[in-house]
């Protein structure tokens, strides 16, 4: 058994495919199907179980794999550790970020990132909460920015900033009247949600604590991306709240949009750089915590030092 096999059984496992898996791996389906079987054939036991083109895991299989992600991330671990106490702000930073998030605040992290750490370049990958965590106790990433609190053990959180939530609606909507809302003034039944798994979805209802607010209760409409809740609610289907980077960046900046400042308690959500506490890699996270907060606009308040 080595590290190889183990790398073909979870390319196997995440690609359900061998083919697949032999092109992520970058060697030939005969090779790796063959090491796969010597595996098999080492432990006594099946790994996947075969049926035409359907791959799944054995019982036993779901065991194996779990631990070869681990014994996996556990000897990238100890390349990034020797690489780390060479230089520990070198070396590719795999960065997660929500997709609330990533397109407003990255633009004024990027620039700032190349000038202060060069030697390790920014990997990102974009997606929701409830997949980033996983990757980053899994040592797959080494952070993501997120707005909630994973509360995890293993996951340790630097807390970066609180960002507020605004009201948008129709440019010729009652609400423009007003220079401020509460959550109490929004109508449930006009509020425009993010489909499941967005955690600004569930701060949305969490806020709007309306007798008639629940699922039935909302607006008929559901968007994969704050650009598209911008254009249902420019078209009059309804409005939305978003948090402040996305008005700052100017990408919801339109003549039919208008934006509120939202009052009350618990109107805003706070970002956070999250990260294994054993990882090899946390001083260039904790550098790149820094370098978030001095790149936030002057609008934004940032926490800590």
């Amino acid at each position: 058994m080595n590290l190889r096999d183990l790398q073909y059984v979870v390319a196997i496992a995440e690609h359900g495919h061998f083919g697949r898996a032999a092109e992520a791996c970058h060697v030939s389906q005969p090779t790796l199907s063959g090491q796969v079987a010597k595996l098999e054939e080492e432990l006594g036991v099946e790994i996947f179980q075969r049926a035409g083109r359907t791959i799944r895991p054995t019982e036993a299989g779901e065991e194996i794999i779990a631990h070869a992600r681990r014994a996996l991330a556990a000897a990238q671990d100890i390349t990034d550790s020797a690489r780390s106490h060479r230089d520990p702000l070198s070396g590719r930073l795999r960065l997660g970020v929500i997709p609330t998030l990533g397109p407003y605040l990255m633009p004024y992290v990027l620039p700032m990132a190349r000038e202060k750490l060069p030697l390790a370049p920014l990997m990102l990958v974009e997606d929701l909460t409830g997949n980033l965590v996983p990757l980053v106790s899994e040592g797959k990433l080494d952070a993501a920015l997120i707005a909630t609190d994973p509360g995890l053990p293993d996951i340790a959180g630097i807390e970066l900033f609180d960002e507020p939530f605004f009201v948008v609606t129709p440019a010729n909507h009652p609400y423009v009247a007003r220079k401020r809302l509460r959550t109490s003034d929004i109508d449930p039944k006009s509020l425009l949600l993010l489909t499941d798994g967005h955690c600004l979805r569930d701060q949305a209802l969490d806020l709007c604590t309306h007798p008639l607010a629940g699922e039935q209760n909302m607006a008929d409409m559901r968007a994969t991306s704050l650009e598209t809740l911008l254009h249902l609610t420019a078209a009059g289907y309804g409005v939305t709240l978003v948090p402040q980077l996305a008005i700052e960046s100017g990408r919801a900046s339109t003549d039919q949009l208008a934006f509120r400042p939202l009052e009350g308690e618990k109107t805003s959500r706070r970002v956070r750089l999250i990260y294994r506490r054993n990882s090899p890699r946390a001083k260039a996270v904790i550098e790149l915590a820094r370098i978030v907060r001095a790149a936030l606009p002057s609008s934004v308040r940032h926490l800590g030092k």
